[in-house]
């Protein structure tokens, strides 16, 4: 794609929180025809997955869609720690960066996000009433299993450097239910956002808008992973439209070096 036809540009989105980080990228001299809200994955997934972020916004520039990209409270180049995010805090976030982007483009939204970040759009759609669709990468569907996964992290880093884990996934929750936080990786996760993000579920929160929901796998096919699957057909059996595919590729938002995944950027290309 031709640098020339997209412009980019870094901004601050006040909040009550403090300042924002955005990136709005959009068609050097056109009107866009159509918006796009991007909300990134959590903690070190976002920042393993800014590479692809980035060539995805550019190529939807480049096919004429305005294309904004968030920090969240606590991370990145916004305001705050780790510590100081919460789910409301990041849907808050998103709401107002919904605002600027409709105020930018002067067009209906479509919410992309990856991971957490998918969840995050489907629970922001549910609050407005304005979205054009949902993109949906990779989403997790069940924020307790994932808080458990992430917690792990904590207890394989403390078996590489000790040895032995000083305690299990049971104990770190009971920590958090308690009102202490917990360092994993580096990020401190706060009671409030363990509390609120282990309480979500995919499932329950079926969108009143178009979905196209794409994943990364071993191979290519028209299914997602069987639990995926699973809440897509339950969606459809709701009413939801949803298009939904596989591509291969490798997990960028965990693997160890930054990873690109074209297909994937192909296939969103395409179901524009």
């Amino acid at each position: 794609m031709d640098r020339a036809d997209i412009r980019i540009e870094p901004f601050f989105l006040d909040s009550p929180r403090g300042p924002l980080f955005c990136l709005y990228t959009a068609p050097a001299e056109q009107r866009p025809q159509g918006a796009v809200l991007y909300l990134h994955p959590f903690a070190e997934e976002m920042h393993k997955s800014r590479r692809m972020a980035a060539l995805q916004a550019r190529a939807m520039a480049a096919r004429g869609y305005a294309v904004l990209q968030i920090d969240l409270t606590g991370c990145g180049d916004s305001a705050g720690d780790f510590s100081d995010a919460s789910w409301s805090a990041w849907l808050d976030d998103a709401r107002l960066a919904h605002a600027c982007l409709h105020e930018k483009a002067a067009l209906p939204v479509t919410l992309w996000g990856l991971r957490t970040g998918a969840l995050l759009a489907a629970d922001l759609a549910r609050q407005l009433l304005d979205i054009h669709g949902l993109l949906l990468w990779q989403p997790v569907s069940d924020g307790s299993l994932f808080l458990n996964q992430f917690l792990r992290i904590k207890l394989a880093s403390e078996m590489l450097s000790e040895g032995q884990s000083k305690s299990g996934t049971k104990e770190l929750l009971a920590q958090l239910e308690a009102g202490q936080g917990v360092e994993v990786g580096g990020n401190m996760l706060s009671p409030a956002m363990a509390r609120e993000l282990g309480g979500l579920k995919l499932a329950h929160l079926v969108p009143q808008c178009p979905v196209t929901w794409l994943e990364v796998g071993a191979l290519a096919g028209e299914h997602l992973s069987p639990a995926s699957q699973h809440i897509a057909d339950s969606w459809r059996e709701a009413g939801a439209a949803v298009q939904s595919r596989t591509v291969a590729g490798d997990p960028f938002w965990a693997t160890q070096e930054i990873t690109e995944c074209w297909d994937l950027i192909e296939a969103t290309n395409t179901s524009e």
